[in-house]
């Protein structure tokens, strides 16, 4: 692919901006800007499978006003975004977390709520439920590091039994940031994902997503080993990390994600622009695993690599 990062950053920063300006958090855009930024060899249909919205609880970020980052996706070419909600990792009401979620990603056609549950909360099922039920969200986040409980607790299998159950997918936030730069009054661990291959094993039809994974060579070997799990690209390390992932666990078992706006976003598409896989494992990375993750019950095998 021969496109560089330069032209990349460049072509994000010129095109659009006037609609960046003007956008409210009213508006409801459809199409990209006629100037949009063109990706050499890029799908023309890019889903970002983990986003997230409002504010970040411990520093503001750019592009943490709505109307802003949808406007990066549309100078991106990213068509939709599934969005998790920051408000989620210290509310402890989370119904009214998942409901401004909901009516806000109503007035973008990018964005795709996708609600938060704690499993340790007494309620945990009735947002479950309102979240796949009332809302129609795909999916629902998980944040054990935050909200205290581990993979290998019970009642995360009864949350994952209950998602499958209701035609949801599960997506897993393994960390927020690295560990050296949390507030010290708040430490989050990373969570271990190794329990995982217990709960699916058991659990035939479950949908699993790891999110905010920086993958270690033993991580990888971890995730080929649990049948079906997919990851996301957010925090994969350099132009090659794609292609050395996907050397272990397949192509079919990662999804595009970029963790914005705590991420810059252009930084998941110079490493997928920047990559030298072919180009329909790209389109299969930032588009077909997402749609299959997220409509079909139980589409990945756990297929050997590519």
């Amino acid at each position: 692919m021969a496109f560089h990062r330069r032209e990349l950053i460049h072509g994000a920063l010129a095109a659009g901006t006037a609609s960046m300006v003007s956008a409210s958090e009213g508006e409801k855009p459809t199409t990209a800007p006629s100037n949009a930024m063109p990706l050499m060899s890029m799908p023309s249909r890019m889903i970002d499978t983990n986003v997230s919205l409002f504010h970040w609880p411990f520093r503001r970020l750019p592009l943490d006003q709505v109307h802003e980052l949808c406007a990066k996706f549309q100078q991106l070419g990213i068509t939709e975004a599934w969005a998790g909600s920051f408000e989620a990792l210290l509310h402890r009401d989370l119904r009214t977390v998942n409901e401004r979620l909901h009516k806000t990603c109503q007035k973008w056609a990018e964005l795709v709520p996708v609600g938060a549950v704690n499993p340790n909360l007494p309620d945990w099922k009735h947002d479950l439920n309102l979240c796949l039920g009332q809302f129609s969200m795909p999916g629902v986040r998980l944040l054990p590091g935050y909200h205290g409980y581990a993979l290998d607790d019970a009642v995360f299998g009864e949350l994952l039994v209950t998602a499958t159950k209701l035609g949801g997918f599960v997506q897993v936030v393994m960390a927020m940031e690295d560990t050296r730069t949390q507030s010290s009054s708040l430490q989050a661990p990373n969570v271990d994902p190794r329990p995982l291959r217990h709960w699916m094993q058991q659990i035939p039809d479950a949908r699993v997503q790891i999110l905010n994974c920086r993958p270690s060579a033993a991580d990888a070997q971890t995730f080929a080993s649990i049948p079906r799990i997919t990851v996301d690209t957010s925090r994969v390390d350099g132009t090659d990390g794609v292609a050395k992932l996907a050397n272990v666990i397949g192509i079919d078992r990662i999804l595009y994600g970029s963790h914005s706006p705590f991420l810059i976003p252009e930084a998941a598409c110079i490493r997928m622009v920047e990559t030298e896989i072919p180009a329909a494992d790209v389109k299969a990375i930032m588009q077909q695993n997402a749609e299959h993750f997220r409509v079909s019950k139980s589409t990945l095998s756990n297929n050997p690599p590519r």
